[in-house]
């Protein structure tokens, strides 16, 4: 990888997810540094004293028109206090259509996290989902909304698919030539990439929310509450006497199927695949891949197809939350 000059040092990469915006930058010795924020928020009546009060608590919040949105990490804290669901700017990987706030919360948020750019030639690299038909149409609009953004702060912003953003985050000892994965909320992103190209990309729309949603139908639950629950305590170890874990087990397993199968289905189908000498790694990231078992279960899957491309190993990334911010940032330093 290219060396980086001091200007190229001050580079970001921002993984704006459904489920949380995480922002990547290198430190004085070189070393990543990230810092994340739930991309979620909820909105009260606007009042002076309900402001004033915020403000005194330090609760991350903006007033928009008529209302005080409260975003980040602190909107899931009222959530819980209150016993009401959050609400998501995005949805299946782009901004959410239905819901107003969506723009000014994502801001908001990256705002936050990227704050101003110190001179304009500094890069900030952002990941955007491979097209899936749920959200085709809607992904032009979500790319130049987050260049936007960026650029407000005084950033030169450049998209880069999620799941190449992951081959470069962790496979720069295969030479950035593998498959790259990430697990998340909205989405689950692919991409085959040869010495840092892309190939073939694509994302399956059956990710973390749809196992959220779907248990909580399955179980009368809450879908915030399941996330949660899933997060903290999940693993993927077969069935019990949980109600909960068993809905999020049987969820999980069609995740896995349905992106296995994708991934058979576009390898094989593809007429770009490439001829390889040597087998290529495949790695695993994102949120919705790192409850325990979940790794054993894809590599069980995996095995039962044959594959035009062989696979050398699947292993998960060492920090899966932080693989896409940590990618777009090498991205960046690399050009």
């Amino acid at each position: 990888m290219k060396h980086a000059n001091t200007a190229d040092s001050q580079s970001i990469g921002i993984d704006i997810g459904t489920s949380r915006i995480v922002v990547a930058r290198r430190n004085n010795e070189g070393e990543f540094q990230c810092q994340a924020q739930l991309n979620a928020f909820l909105s009260l009546p606007y009042s002076r004293l309900t402001e004033n009060l915020l403000k005194q608590q330090n609760v991350f919040h903006e007033v928009v028109g008529r209302d005080i949105v409260v975003a980040g990490d602190d909107a899931e804290k009222f959530a819980e206090v209150f016993h009401v669901e959050t609400r998501r700017p995005m949805a299946g990987g782009v901004l959410n259509p239905n819901e107003p706030h969506s723009l000014a919360v994502v801001r908001l948020i990256v705002g936050k996290l990227a704050g101003r750019a110190a001179n304009h030639k500094q890069r900030a690299w952002f990941s955007v989902p491979a097209p899936a038909p749920e959200c085709e149409a809607r992904l032009a609009y979500h790319e130049a909304s987050c260049r936007q953004i960026l650029t407000d702060l005084g950033y030169e912003a450049q998209p880069i698919a999620e799941g190449l953003a992951v081959v470069f985050s962790e496979l720069e000892n295969s030479n950035f030539t593998g498959i790259g994965v990430s697990c998340g909320s909205g989405l689950c992103n692919v991409c085959l990439a040869v010495l840092s190209l892309p190939v073939i990309s694509f994302s399956v729309a059956r990710a973390g929310d749809f196992i959220d949603e779907r248990s909580a139908m399955a179980t009368g639950g809450v879908a915030t509450r399941i996330r949660v629950q899933k997060e903290e305590s999940f693993a993927l170890n077969g069935f019990t006497s949980d109600l909960v874990r068993n809905a999020l087990t049987v969820h999980y397993d069609e995740v896995i199927r349905s992106l296995v199968q994708a991934l058979d289905t576009h390898l094989s189908t593809s007429k770009r695949v490439p001829k390889l000498d040597n087998s290529i790694p495949l790695v695993l990231s994102g949120g919705t891949a790192m409850p325990k078992g979940f790794l054993e279960a894809f590599q069980k899957a995996m095995k039962s197809r044959e594959f035009p491309v062989q696979i050398s190993e699947i292993r998960m990334a060492p920090e899966p939350l932080n693989s896409t911010a940590k990618g777009a940032l090498m991205a960046a330093l690399c050009q």
